[in-house]
């Protein structure tokens, strides 16, 4: 037996789980047609074959038409979820892994356009601000209604062979019921707290009802909404206290804030450069007072904070959720003594802001995760030894060069610059966004396991790369700042990069044009905004930052409100002239024919990278493919085998922003699904 606290056995009533770390109830959005199928159960299996002691499915599976799946949640409300739920169950039971299901009726956190277009529900008319709907006010069939709904999917959670259900009360219509903000019912339901947890006592009475008292069901709720006016902590524990004294409950999920706007939601799960495990001492707080068994899960991204919460006693299970995504083998490598091989989580919260824009979750620096059916996490031996070229150190090539040297290739990484890392280096500029870098270190860490060769400080020529005499050459040299986008003035603006690397200094009175809407543009404003300068960002679209995404946004406008910062959207830059000692702006509209001009002392163009491809062009005639990518064999996980030229010896490709301006995770994408067949 391990002294590891992680690696104990736990006991949550008749279930024994084999250590101490879960998986949180979230909703990657990958059901289909509302139904947990082939790629579901994939995802969950691939955490299960890895050790996890329980997964929690769902975040949250819909128990009512009228709470439609603004999340592309699993409907639970339909009898046909039950086979596809029994499909994921019992790839995870084969493995020893628990798996749970969170239910919910989401009341005003979605949207009336969505699903079957009916009225949104809660108990009040108040309005969520991040979904904007404008709820009907709940009437007493409606409260029956939905009583009966959560019994139904309860019974098929129960027949589909879970080990329990998790009943979710933070932003959803349950805890829409406890709090003064978004309760004004009139008794039985509002006033009192215990008529404003009688809904919540009714759905668990007909839950037990319905599965018996074996059934494990438990609940993750806010102790603490953090809003002024709403559900206090010390209310929280006097409501965790009521849960336990009903004799309903199993076990208690603890969350601490409200996420009904963007800034909440950024505080209840947290993005990087924000606190890890920021309520944890809270949750401890909850077990100490109930007795319950406690669970936890907020922004723990790495195994000495989960090893924290489990031996210190504050909790009893531990959710790493996000961290499961960068990494699905944690336990696994905990257990080989491998810890130092877990591929971080960074904290970019890519794959949560996906969701909320309407995509599906994917981790921002494993390209695996989600894909588990055309993907590998663990890279499969090549038939034959090749030997492998890379040029450029960024995310694209180190990931290129990892996955190479993991099929037993021979590899070499040219590099022009000193150190490796590309445009992570420059994103890691930023203070709060330093754990960027770990995804190039975590990679430097692999390649030189595999001692792979680098050759920093050499601009790879064509002649270099030829006489290596290589099989397979990689061009991953990314891109560089494109600027030339006015009319005229092109020689008279600096780029983002510039301002972020600080070869430039921020002027006093400076325009930010950005029509890329990524990170680095609002980067480089708060490098000009801490001086006191005054900054006007600029976008021609009908919204700024588009790719940064709602809770990346939140630390940048924390950051940035309190200075002089201005946002001007729908307005296009069109030219900048010299004007004495300032700049003059020619500044237009795409929705009209309007020109004025605005006076600044340095203009900034954000305008994503245009690829540094001239190498690939040097050697793409001498290459067996002429460059070319068999996208059907790319898709469908088979090898390269393109041969227009035969007299050639070596196959060509590029990745990453030597191909075109994205973001981090299409390169590394870009990397692993050609060089796991290469």
């Amino acid at each position: 037996m391990s002294n590891d606290p992680l690696l104990q056995p736990y006991q949550l009533k008749h279930l024994t789980l084999k250590n101490r770390i879960m998986t949180t109830s979230h909703e990657p959005a990958y059901p289909e047609d509302g139904m947990p199928k082939e790629r579901y159960r994939a995802y969950h299996e691939e955490r299960a074959r890895a050790g996890l002691g329980m997964t929690m499915t769902a975040g949250s599976a819909a128990v009512s038409r009228d709470s439609p799946p603004v999340f592309n949640n699993i409907l639970a409300y339909r009898d046909e979820v039950v086979p596809w739920m029994k499909q994921v169950v019992d790839s995870c039971h084969e493995h020893g892994c628990a798996v749970m299901i969170q239910l919910t009726h989401l009341g005003r956190r979605t949207g009336w356009n969505k699903g079957d277009w009916l009225p949104v529900v809660s108990p009040s008319h108040n309005r969520e601000p991040a979904h904007r709907a404008f709820p009907k006010k709940l009437e007493d069939w409606d409260i029956e209604r939905i009583v009966s709904d959560y019994a139904d999917a309860a019974e098929r959670m129960q027949a589909a062979g879970l080990d329990g259900i998790e009943l979710q009360a933070y932003g959803h219509l349950m805890d829409q019921f406890w709090s003064p903000l978004t309760n004004t019912l009139d008794t039985p339901y509002g006033g009192s707290l215990e008529n404003r947890l009688r809904f919540s006592m009714e759905v668990l009475g007909a839950i037990r009802k319905r599965v018996g008292n074996e059934f494990i069901v438990g609940i993750r709720y806010t102790a603490d909404e953090v809003s002024e006016g709403g559900i206090t902590a010390e209310e929280g524990i006097e409501i965790s206290r009521y849960l336990k004294n009903s004799g309903l409950v199993d076990f208690l999920n603890v969350i601490r804030g409200h996420i009904d706007t963007d800034p909440g939601l950024s505080d209840v799960i947290p993005v990087q450069g924000m606190r890890s495990a920021p309520f944890l001492d809270f949750a401890g707080e909850v077990r100490k007072a109930t007795g319950m068994p406690t669970f936890y899960a907020a922004r723990v991204p790495d195994v000495a904070t989960a090893r924290h919460a489990i031996g210190a006693g504050l909790v009893d299970l531990v959710g790493m959720t996000r961290a499961h995504m960068a990494d699905p083998h944690i336990i696994r490598k905990i257990i080989e003594g491998r810890e130092d091989d877990i591929r971080p989580c960074v904290g970019a919260t890519y794959c949560l802001d996906r969701i909320y824009q309407g995509g599906d979750a994917l981790c921002m620096h494993n390209a695996a995760t989600g894909r588990e059916l055309s993907m590998p996490h663990d890279i499969p031996a090549a038939e034959s030894k090749r030997k492998v070229i890379i040029v450029g150190a960024g995310p694209a090539g180190l990931e290129a060069a990892r996955v190479a040297a993991e099929r037993g290739h021979t590899v070499t990484v040219f590099e022009a610059t000193a150190e490796p890392g590309g445009q992570m280096r420059l994103a890691a500029q930023s203070p709060r966004r330093r754990e960027m870098i770990s995804i190039i270190d975590w990679r430097m860490a692999q390649c030189n396991k595999h001692n792979i060769e680098f050759r920093f400080n050499t601009l790879a020529e064509a002649d270099d790369i030829l006489a290596e005499n290589p099989d397979v050459v990689i061009i991953a040299t990314g891109g560089l700042p494109h600027t030339e986008v006015l009319e005229q003035g092109n020689d008279l603006v600096v780029s983002s990069w510039d301002i972020i690397s600080r070869s430039e200094q921020p002027g006093k009175n400076v325009l930010i044009y950005d029509d890329a809407g990524d990170h680095a543009a609002l980067q480089a404003a708060e490098v000009i905004a801490d001086t006191g300068a005054n900054v006007e960002i600029m976008t021609p679209d009908r919204s700024f930052a588009p790719e940064v995404m709602a809770m990346n946004l939140v630390p940048y406008m924390r950051s940035l409100q309190d200075k002089n910062v201005s946002f001007t959207v729908t307005y296009r830059l069109k030219a900048v002239e010299k004007d004495g000692n300032r700049l003059l702006a020619t500044v237009g509209s795409d929705y009209s024919e309007l020109r004025k001009q605005c006076s600044y002392d340095q203009v900034i163009v954000n305008h994503g990278t245009i690829p540094l491809d001239e190498l690939y062009f040097e050697l793409k005639s001498q290459s067996s493919n002429l460059g070319s990518v068999d996208h059907e064999a790319l898709i469908a996980g088979k090898q390269q085998n393109l041969n227009s030229n035969p007299e050639a010896s070596f196959q060509l490709f590029r990745i990453g922003d030597a191909v075109s301006a994205r973001n981090t995770h299409a390169a590394i994408y870009d990397a692993l699904r050609l060089m796991k067949d290469i």
